[in-house]
């Protein structure tokens, strides 16, 4: 059979990370890589109650097809979560934010549409805009977030600017309460709408990071949300808030897609919900994973010690961001690492343009603190070898 595939089908390339996480699938591998929330976070028995109560109060309707838009008690729950008034109405419940992501690209982006994103960004965002064959465009980005000015010279006839502001993945960042308000304004001063994705911002280990961008200008922002990171990430349930002139689009995107979400995982999420669980549940998660963040940190920085390895401090999330000395290219070290049992995810896909070779993400979320122990020195190891050799080959006499 003579298959034809689309030309867009050529957009669509395997996701790094997917094929890495089939390496940590390996009897005795210390992850860092994947972005999986520890399990020990998610509330079994919380669902298995919330399970019997659906089928029992309403197990037919729990089972049938259901409204596209999602379950109505579940919209006026997120609505009621989020930190402006948000008409329910513009709450659309969807199939994990990623599918958000998949439906903002169908609706807002044409072959050859300037799309601009952070410096570096999510690869699952510039995966999901692939396929409609946009020109991403990389704005400058700094600790604090995107860089204003490099924003306002790009933003000329962009679709949309994709922006992760809470402890941002891959690098862990958050962008600062000045800095939201400055690219806030440039945003609606040029026109340019803005994809606000915030999956974790529940996340914070000390402190609530500042108001959304969304909360400034709703009428100029899609509001992506999750509840993979504070519930469980195999009910594939997520959320976007959009502006009533371009809601009905991005509905009958997702009608194309899957009719609508499973409503019996939104029903039961939704008595999940009920008694303010997440405000007791969500906790116990942050304090978690600051105690790995911490254990990551005390590791690199005694593991590390006189290799030039520079590393941040995420104020939550599940990310830390490190780049390595110069001559290291983080894509030929991970088969290196694996070999002494740990893996990590290297820098360079996360850039829409040239990446950067010695950058490499670390998960601090599902590894032990033993377990980060064990990992981080076997990777301080692996770098100390490769140094070595690439001292080697910079002392080898050139051939004659």
């Amino acid at each position: 059979m003579n298959w034809k595939l689309a030309a867009r089908a050529a957009k669509m390339n395997p996701s790094v990370l997917r094929e890495i996480l089939k390496v940590t699938e390996r009897p005795g591998i210390i992850s860092l890589a994947g972005g999986l929330p520890s399990p020990k976070t998610f509330p079994i028995q919380a669902f298995a109650d919330a399970c019997a109560e659906v089928l029992h109060n309403d197990g037919q309707a729990a089972l049938q097809y259901a409204a596209s838009e999602g379950y109505a008690p579940l919209r006026q729950a997120v609505a009621d979560m989020l930190p402006w008034n948000v008409d329910p109405a513009q709450v659309l419940i969807t199939t994990g934010s990623q599918q958000g992501l998949d439906l903002v690209a169908k609706v807002l982006i044409d072959p050859g549409s300037k799309v601009l994103v952070e410096t570096p960004t999510y690869l699952g965002a510039l995966q999901a805009f692939g396929p409609m064959e946009p020109n991403p465009v990389s704005v400058a980005s700094d600790d604090e977030g995107v860089i204003v000015e490099d924003l306002v010279a790009k933003a000329k006839d962009g679709r949309f600017i994709y922006l992760l502001p809470n402890f941002q993945n891959p690098t862990g960042r958050t962008m600062t309460e000045a800095r939201r308000a400055a690219v806030s304004v440039a945003a609606a001063a040029a026109g340019l709408p803005i994809v606000e994705d915030n999956p974790y911002g529940e996340l914070w280990f000390d402190e609530a990071p500042p108001l959304p961008l969304t909360a400034r200008n709703p009428e100029g922002c899609i509001y992506l949300g999750s509840f993979s990171k504070v519930l469980a990430p195999g009910l594939r349930l997520g959320f976007l808030v959009a502006p009533k002139a371009i809601f009905p689009k991005l509905l009958q995107a997702k009608q194309a897609v899957d009719l609508h979400t499973p409503i019996f995982t939104q029903r039961m999420v939704s008595a999940v919900m009920k008694d303010n669980f997440l405000e007791r549940h969500v906790p116990t998660i942050r304090a978690l994973y600051k105690r790995q963040r911490d254990a990551m940190m005390a590791a690199l920085t005694r593991e590390m010690a006189g290799l030039d390895v520079k590393f941040n401090a995420p104020k939550g999330g599940m990310f830390l961001w490190a780049r390595l000395p110069e001559g290291i290219d983080t894509v030929a070290l991970l088969p290196k690492a694996v070999e002494r049992n740990v893996a990590f995810v290297p820098g360079a896909p996360f850039y829409a343009d040239q990446g950067d070779p010695r950058t490499l993400r670390l998960s601090f979320v599902t590894a032990s603190v033993e377990e980060i122990d064990t990992a981080i020195s076997a990777l301080a190891l692996t770098l100390r070898e490769e140094l070595a050799l690439l001292g080697e080959r910079r002392l080898a006499p050139e051939p004659v």
